[in-house]
Formats: C-alpha cells, sequence, structure tokens
C-alpha cells in the first residue's frame, strides 16, 4: 500500500491518504482528503501544494508520486474573488469580539445609532470603576 502524507495549511500535524499503485491523481486525492476530513464537493475545491518544493498541482489528471507530502487548503468552489470585491464583501459581513479585562463584546461592523456607541461608552466607564 502506498500513501501520501497531507495537512491543512492550519495544522501542525500530517493525516495519511492509502492508496494502490506508484502514484495518484491529483482528482482522486483530493476526493479521498474530502471523505476522510467530511467535506463536501459543494461547499469548497481543495488547492494543494507540494510541501517540500511549494509546487502547486493544478490539473486533474497530474500524477502525484507515493510518500509524498503535501499542504492543502480550502479554497471557495468559484475560486478567489478579486480582492476589491472581497475586502467589501468581508466588511459587511465581518463580526468580531473584543476581549477587555472584565468580559467580552460582540461587534459587527454594520452602521449604528450614535446613541448606543454613547450608551457602549458610558456602560463602559461605569463598568471599569
Amino acid at each position: 500500500m502506498a500513501h501520501i502524507h497531507y495537512k491543512f495549511s492550519s495544522k501542525l500535524s500530517y493525516d495519511t491518504v492509502v492508496f494502490d499503485g506508484p502514484h495518484i491523481t491529483l482528482t482522486d486525492l483530493k476526493r479521498r482528503i474530502m471523505g476522510r476530513e467530511k467535506l463536501r464537493a459543494g461547499d469548497c475545491d481543495l488547492q494543494i501544494t507540494n510541501a517540500q518544493t511549494k509546487e502547486e498541482y493544478t490539473e486533474d489528471e497530474e500524477l502525484i508520486s507515493k510518500g509524498s507530502s503535501v499542504i492543502v487548503r480550502r479554497i471557495p468552489i468559484n475560486g478567489v474573488k478579486s480582492s476589491s470585491s472581497s475586502k467589501t464583501q468581508n466588511t459587511e459581513r465581518s463580526h468580531g469580539y473584543i476581549f477587555g479585562a472584565s468580559r467580552s463584546v460582540r461587534i459587527q461592523s454594520k452602521p449604528c445609532n450614535p446613541q448606543q456607541i454613547d450608551f457602549f461608552f458610558i456602560c463602559s466607564k461605569k463598568s471599569s470603576y
């Protein structure tokens, strides 16, 4: 049995895909990784890069040799959008948290009422005593 080690760019350790033969196609490797990680093909695609050479595998029928190590990244199914449109969409939908010494507050990047801002700062000043 041959194997390929893979890891997502955000993880520290490698997992293994086992297959028969001296190599595996990019399509088959993606399918097996998605199966192991319980990812749906309709949600995202995988970008596969050789961990040693940093070469990205792009052709579906490209052969990847047994014993290789690869880095995997999830990407949107429609590819990556241009930076200007993705910045606009991200700011419209971005959420975050502000962590303080005594509590955390959820924030959203939506226009808000100035009275709400004043209320927040008044409450923050009172609670900091």
